[in-house]
């Protein structure tokens, strides 16, 4: 039996985190009852984070529809894994880099010790961070926002990414992208959290999943090339109806993922699930009815990435914006993510599920806009609405400009590392067989290539 080096490394990294954790001691009555917290908030943060957990999941079922049937279950394996490596990251230092007592007052990163292996995270709330609910739930709300964002870029690099290599630069996107911007916008001392004195406002991920995720893909795009194109391969979607139970698997569960960013079963919890609902459901008819328009057939693949747009659209503003405001928002989101689609399809960027025309730009123009209308009744003439769409526009542009460089030297270092890219006969044979060993439907079976 011929064994990978590069398996032995990631096992052996596994294998320490499992002997530290042994011997790690707990905080002495840490599970203790905390009458600091609200009952009805833990149970309904509890019910939206189990929503959030879902979307990647339903992401799998999203992306992998999309695909070639070559290709279907590697796919639906790059998201489904992220549950296994981010949540070990998270709890080991990930929670910490992001939530952890500011380093050196710069609001930049978190104290990597403060909460290592979940030490001190446990039945007491922490005031800063989450007053009326236990410090533990707290991070297991925010560890399914970290799980997400990672496999999100998969759709960018489908059909062509060497697994092994995905798993290790998921850990490096999780250590120096996501948990740095995770700290600056959403720990009280994070440095766009204060950015010229207003802050940017990101109720639930605007910036930090879905521009992070859509610049890193791009910039994945562009690092790993164009697929290699198999004589009479058409590259048709493998199953229409997956990508239709994803995107409903996600609507579903972005309740959880808008409305449990109020931390609290309270009025900002309804008022950001109606925008959520109001959103997607705009954004899915404004996509289907513009396909129309340019002459296409209604389709089902064209209302479930509509509905995905307008759910992105929503999530950095439905705590600010009225229900009127959210269809405004998801409309123009929707037409601009749509045009961005059809440029990129006439571009030589193989962004294989346009991830970053529909989730890095849905992201991007949506926090603007909720610079646009976060502060006012209904557009930013005013002083401090103008300067609330500055904010937005500055912080847009060093979140861009900061993920986009850093993910390139990140895959980079991966490619150093582990080719990222499979071989020309493993491409052409797809990614279920030449990396798994497995394969989908009536898919012709196949053997491991290197």
């Amino acid at each position: 039996m011929k064994i990978k080096k590069r398996y032995v490394i990631l096992m052996s990294l596994v294998a320490l985190v499992a002997a530290i954790g042994a011997f790690f001691p707990e905080t002495p009555g840490i599970w203790e009852p905390d009458d600091k917290f609200n009952a009805a908030n833990v149970a309904w943060m509890i019910t939206a984070t189990i929503f959030v957990l879902m979307m990647t999941p339903g992401l799998s079922f999203f992306y992998g529809g999309m695909v070639g049937r070559k290709n279907v279950i590697s796919t639906i394996l790059q998201s489904f894994i992220a549950m296994g490596i981010i949540s070990i990251v998270w709890v080991v230092f990930g929670f910490s880099l992001g939530f952890g007592s500011d380093v050196g007052g710069l609001g930049l990163i978190g104290n990597p010790a403060d909460f290592f292996m979940f030490r001190g995270v446990g039945a007491k709330v922490n005031a800063a961070l989450a007053p009326t609910i236990p410090l533990a739930l707290f991070a297991l709300f925010q560890m399914k926002f970290a799980i997400i964002t990672p496999s999100l870029i998969t759709g960018a690099f489908a059909e062509r990414v060497r697994f092994s290599a995905y798993l290790v630069f998921m850990i490096l996107f999780c250590v120096f992208i996501y948990c740095p911007l995770a700290h600056w916008t959403w720990h009280p001392d994070g440095f766009l959290h204060n950015l010229m004195g207003i802050g940017i406002h990101d109720f639930a991920g605007g910036i930090v999943v879905h521009a992070s995720s859509g610049v890193a893909a791009l910039a994945g795009a562009l690092f790993l090339g164009r697929r290699t194109k198999t004589p009479g391969d058409r590259n048709l979607p493998a199953n229409i109806p997956f990508v239709i139970l994803g995107a409903a698997m996600l609507w579903l569960g972005w309740f959880g993922f808008n409305g449990g960013s109020s931390l609290a079963a309270d009025g900002i919890a309804i008022k950001a699930f109606l925008n959520t609902n109001t959103s997607g459901a705009t954004a899915m008819m404004a996509w289907v009815l513009f396909d129309c328009l340019r002459g296409r057939k209604p389709s089902g693949m064209g209302a479930a990435v509509g509905a995905v747009v307008g759910l992105v659209a929503i999530t950095p503003c439905a705590d600010v914006v009225t229900v009127g405001q959210a269809f405004t928002i998801s409309f123009l989101t929707t037409l601009v993510c749509n045009v961005a689609v059809y440029w990129k399809a006439h571009s030589r960027v193989d962004d294989a599920l346009d991830v970053f025309p529909t989730h890095g730009m849905g992201g991007i123009v949506a926090t603007v806009f909720t610079g646009v209308f976060a502060q006012t009744g209904l557009i930013a003439w005013t002083h401090a609405g103008f300067m609330e769409f500055v904010a937005a526009v500055v912080g847009v542009a060093i979140v861009i400009a900061y993920t986009f460089v850093v993910s390139m030297a990140l895959y980079w270092i991966t490619n150093r590392m582990i080719p990222m890219r499979v071989s020309p006969a493993s491409e052409s044979l797809g990614l279920d067989a030449s990396q798994h060993d497995e394969v989908y439907g009536d898919a012709s079976p196949g053997r491991s290539l290197a």
